[in-house]
């Protein structure tokens, strides 16, 4: 007999981790500000923002980074602040930055790298990575394309 699982055993679907009203209102603004997006492609989007975001604040300073699909999500829970800080702090604990690289900062080991390292954060951290989403990654040295995880020591 064989048994075929979903997800794999002992991974959360990130989704669960945003509340249903949060996420309806931040699937609506992907799909308002990307009309080439589904409601449906816009509902992944924001689990694996929230997968990401976990992960950031988890693993602090691992440069890890989002791709350009999970950027938009990450982005526009940013906008929705009391929402996003209120997941911050009962995911994390902590309120996790928004911290753009400077123009010639590069990802360390490079692109392939950075999204290998990111995307095993995220299963460790416990979250089902959804592979489709993150086939590149995000220009990280716009804050308007790209960013990655906080907080940067200073």
């Amino acid at each position: 007999m064989t048994i075929a699982l979903e997800r794999p055993v002992g991974t959360t679907d990130p989704i669960t981790l945003v509340d249903p009203e949060v996420t309806d209102r931040l699937a609506r603004r992907i799909t308002a500000d990307h009309p080439e997006i589904t409601e449906a492609t816009a509902r992944r989007i924001v689990g694996q923002a929230a997968a990401f975001i976990a992960a950031s604040g988890y693993l602090p300073g691992q440069s890890l980074a989002p791709s350009k699909l999970v950027d938009i999500g990450w982005h526009t829970f940013i906008l929705h602040t009391v929402d996003y800080a209120r997941f911050c702090e009962q995911v994390v604990g902590r309120f996790v930055h928004h911290i753009p690289t400077d123009e010639n900062d590069e990802m360390p080991g490079g692109v392939q790298a950075t999204r290998e390292r990111t995307l095993a954060a995220i299963a460790a951290a416990g979250y089902a990575v959804d592979e489709e989403l993150w086939p590149d990654m995000a220009d990280c040295n716009q804050c308007h394309a790209g960013c990655h995880d906080s907080p940067k020591s200073g």
